[in-house]
């Protein structure tokens, strides 16, 4: 079990140890006024700074009779203005003491809003790192000009000149401005090229005309500016986001300069990196057709996860790991696929098809809207009055027909809207990166307990669920359609959101090649057997036990929620943390365990009820104190995914199957069968089913993960679960009296008290560990004094009261 660190306890009168966490009682009034001083501070040292270069010979001799009040000087700070100016910018750094402003500037604003002090240490070492080689810097070159570089400058250019030569020297520079661009600025190649590409794109703007409209009316491109460098590489660019578009539709109607000059649609580039949130659309000469797509989302490059820091005078269960560092993002991959590629040209023929085969059927349309997504658009289809819906919805296989396209699916309607859609697969779809939805800040702000961020949906918005609102999920799909993928998503986004102390991971691999990374953090993140060596279950003779101990798990937590008088996990573990809750008395943070099982249908093929029984009791019961399921299978039949356990897992992800049986059997719904693959998938939590494009992760990213982690501080061990005393426990017990445990009559006469044998009894009262409170019960088993082993009930106690009891051990003594 993990080890809960002792706390000294509270002193009622004054709140003792309160004041020991924080000696110096610095409240949010503290931060807020010191904060504004430094912001002040740095005001007043610019103007001091400035100053000093237009009036600094003339105060130079006023600084060293600074107790003459009688003495003037020009300096807008005065006196006080005139030293500190010639202490950090003649006597010490030179015009590089100006970056002294915005560190005590930024250091203000920091503590005045509240924010996290710790990204300050990278400002200030890379600011403290500039200034001293601008410093040198100018010392080499301003030799003319002492102020520029100030004394220090000055003279650590003469030490390194006496011992390294001027050559020397500036290599030095060099080298010390070449790791500031890498590591600070992180320039690189690649980067640069970029930026050259770009510029050269922007050299020339042209507008655009409807091919398809014979001339009559113009696309209406106010809301984005059209760049080209030729017809061969022509970009849309809107917000921030770049768009494609097919160059053949365009050759025949670009306008020459006096056509921009009488029609100036184009607007300055600089309009174009507003961020909106609403969705882009792009118009046309067809006013019941509308293109639309989202904007990209803003990626967040830190880890928000990182900041997180104790609130002084609550217990804070990330101690023992204090300096334990969360992965980063750039630990996985950047997909470089240029936002979403829409080919206009495409979009006009889906279109078109679709009306047109809706007409073969005296079906007309009065309004069509299309929402591009990474890897499939929706068309949204406004009929006319008096359409049958049904009608159109028996269409399916006649509009896949006419588009050519795998994977049509038609929602009809589409909940919460007035219209009918239809989902057609992109001919060149984008991949949707782990690194772009982890970092979206859709996800790193997430106020959920357990945040997985799957994907993005056909709107381009990253897709977010909380796992333990879910409670339990169960995915299904065909061997291949990226179930393996998904899975790792899931652990991957916990890793990012999650210290270890506040979640462990049990795995079950029949496969026993799919989750073997997680290997590498086994004393961080993942919960076993005492009696186990690997972590990582891939013998599914082992996983009945497993299960079975997460039962026991599950009715310990009970009895411990039971005692604090609380609901929940979350709610006791606030207790917990607010000191309410004694350890003493048994009572521990309590982690979320994740129970993640990758090849279901293997498990019943072996174990069958063995298997399902656990697993049902687990999915009826086990929500509310934290311990919650993710079942994959690729065989989503209906023994394998029983109407037992279907109960109990409202959510649902069906990647691609092969047949519409297999789609009802894990969605209660068709349409699984309709997916592209390659992590198209449909997630429901019992209301909506929505479409996403699974984030993909590979498996060197998930390496590079689980190395990250792995070198890291761990705890001794594996968070150990409870050992489980099977029925047959109890057949060969002890039956020496001689042998009974000193605790033996202790134990027998709380069992008889409480009139409820169980083994998590002795341990809150006797303060004892699982095993030798399990032996316990053994012991009095085998006297008498309780019955046998009946499952997830309490044992019966066979002795009625104390007085019986006593008469019980005479009759032994007697004997």
């Amino acid at each position: 079990m993990a080890k809960i660190k002792k706390t000294a306890p509270l002193d009622k009168k004054n709140g003792a140890r309160a004041e020991e966490n924080n000696p110096l009682k610095i409240t949010k009034q503290h931060k807020i006024v010191f904060g504004s001083l430094l912001v002040l501070f740095s005001i007043a040292l610019l103007f001091a700074f400035i100053s000093f270069f237009i009036y600094g010979q003339q105060d130079q001799s006023a600084v060293r009779e600074l107790t003459d009040r009688a003495e003037i000087v020009q300096n807008w700070l005065g006196k006080f203005g005139a030293f500190l100016a010639d202490l950090l910018v003649y006597k010490g750094f030179g015009i590089a003491a100006f970056i002294f402003v915005r560190l005590f500037f930024l250091t203000g604003i920091y503590m005045i809003l509240g924010i996290s002090l710790v990204k300050l240490k990278s400002i200030w070492f890379w600011d403290l790192f500039v200034i001293i080689i601008l410093s040198v810097l100018f010392g080499f070159f301003a030799t003319s000009a002492p102020e520029l570089g100030g004394t220090i400058g000055y003279e650590l250019n003469l030490f390194l000149q006496d011992y390294i030569g001027k050559t020397g020297t500036l290599l030095i520079l060099l080298f010390g401005l070449i790791i500031y661009i890498i590591f600070k600025i992180k320039l690189s190649p690649e980067s640069i090229q970029s930026f050259f590409d770009t510029t050269k794109k922007e050299m020339k703007a042209v507008t655009i005309t409807n091919p398809l409209n014979n001339g009559t009316s113009g696309y209406n491109l106010e809301e984005f500016a059209v760049v080209e460098e030729n017809l061969d590489d022509i970009h849309l660019k809107t917000n921030g986001s770049q768009f494609e578009i097919n160059k053949e539709a365009l050759k025949p109607t670009i306008s020459n300069s006096s056509d921009i000059n009488r029609n100036p649609v184009v607007k300055p580039l600089a309009m174009e990196v507003t961020p909106v949130a609403t969705p882009e659309v792009i118009s046309n000469a067809d006013d019941s057709f509308v293109i639309e797509t989202a904007p990209e989302e803003d990626i967040i490059e830190e880890n928000l996860a990182s900041r997180l820091v104790a609130d002084f005078g609550l217990f804070d269960p990330t101690l023992d790991l204090s300096n334990y560092k969360f992965p980063t993002i750039d630990l996985l991959k950047e997909y470089s696929t240029g936002g979403i590629t829409i080919n206009q040209e495409e979009l006009e023929e889906n279109k078109n098809r679709i009306v047109d085969t809706l007409r073969n059927y005296k079906i007309e349309i009065a309004q069509i809207k299309a929402t591009v997504g990474p890897s499939v658009t929706l068309y949204e289809i406004v009929p006319e009055a008096g359409i049958r819906i049904s009608k159109i919805k028996s269409l399916e296989d006649d509009i896949a027909l006419s588009l050519s396209a795998l994977g049509i699916r038609i929602i009809a309607p589409i909940p919460g809207k007035g219209t009918i859609g239809i989902e057609v697969p992109n001919k060149n779809p984008t991949m949707v990166s782990m690194k772009s939805v982890i970092g979206s800040a859709k996800f790193q702000e997430a106020e959920m307990e357990l945040p997985i961020a799957l994907g993005k949906t056909i709107s381009n918005e990253t897709f977010v669920v909380d796992l333990a609102k879910m409670p339990h999920l169960l995915m299904a799909g065909a061997t291949g359609q990226g179930k393996s993928v998904g899975l790792n998503a899931v652990l991957t986004s916990l890793l990012y959101k999650k210290h270890p102390a506040e979640v462990k991971f049990v795995l079950v691999d029949p496969k026993k090649v799919e989750l073997t990374l997680f290997n590498k953090i086994e004393r961080h993140y993942l919960a076993k057997l005492p009696d186990m060596d690997d972590a990582i279950i891939t013998d599914n003779a082992k996983v009945v036990n497993t299960l079975n101990s997460l039962c026991v798990e599950m009715d310990n937590r009970y009895s411990l929620l039971k005692d604090a008088m609380v609901r929940n996990i979350k709610e006791y573990n606030d207790k917990f943390k607010a000191r309410k809750l004694n350890p003493e008395n048994g009572h521990r943070f309590l982690p979320y365990i994740v129970l993640v099982v990758d090849e279901f249908a293997d498990l019943i093929m072996t174990a069958g009820k063995e298997v399902e029984v656990p697993i049902a009791r687990l999915a009826q019961l086990a929500r509310a104190i934290g311990i919650h399921l993710i079942i994959a299978t690729q065989r989503p039949s209906v023994n394998v995914i029983t109407g037992l356990i279907k109960a109990n897992f409202p959510a649902r992800i069906a990647f691609r199957v092969t047949s519409k049986i297999d789609s009802r059997t894990i969605l209660d719904t068709q349409g699984a069968d309709q997916l592209i693959g390659r992590g198209d998938m449909l997630y429901t939590n019992g209301n909506d089913v929505v479409r996403v494009q699974c984030a993909f992760i590979d498996t060197p990213e998930v390496e590079k993960i689980t190395d990250f982690i792995g070198s890291q501080k761990a705890y001794a061990t594996a968070y150990l679960l409870p050992e489980f005393i099977g029925e047959e426990s109890g057949i060969n017990l002890d039956m020496d009296i001689s042998d009974r445990d000193t605790l033996f009559r202790e134990a027998a006469e709380i069992i008889v008290n409480a009139q409820q044998g169980s083994a998590s009894l002795l341990q809150r009262k006797l303060k004892l560990g699982y095993n030798r409170a399990g032996r316990l019960i053994d012991q009095l088993e085998a006297a008498g004094i309780v019955g046998p082993f009946e499952g997830s009930k309490a044992r019966s106690v066979n002795i009625l009261d104390m007085s019986s009891l006593d008469q019980f051990f005479n009759n032994e003594q007697n004997n």
